[in-house]
């Protein structure tokens, strides 16, 4: 597995597969900063112009998409999506 970028851009929406995607791989940091985001209560619309790299104001709908898609993805992760990364090995 390809070690994750630690800022990438994202798609406008993540992946919705059953298993783990390289999508999934190469965003894993982008999926815990989203949740280290909610446990911390930040606003949706900063962090999805900090860590999505996407602009609230400009682009709202799209932003807010994002947002939504891949804090989905990143819960999805956390509690599912793990068990492949631990069957493939993690990113080193």
């Amino acid at each position: 597995m390809k070690e994750p970028a630690l800022d990438p851009d994202v798609a406008d929406a993540a992946p919705n597969e059953s298993e783990v995607t390289s999508y999934d791989q190469q965003h894993l940091v982008t999926y815990w900063r989203l949740l280290d985001a909610e446990a911390d209560g930040a606003d949706w619309s900063e962090v999805a112009r900090i860590v999505l790299h996407i602009d609230p104001d400009r682009e709202p709908v799209r932003a807010r998409n994002a947002f939504d898609s891949h804090l989905a993805r990143a819960k999805w992760m956390a509690d599912h999506g793990y068990r492949d990364l631990l069957r493939v090995g993690a990113p080193r």
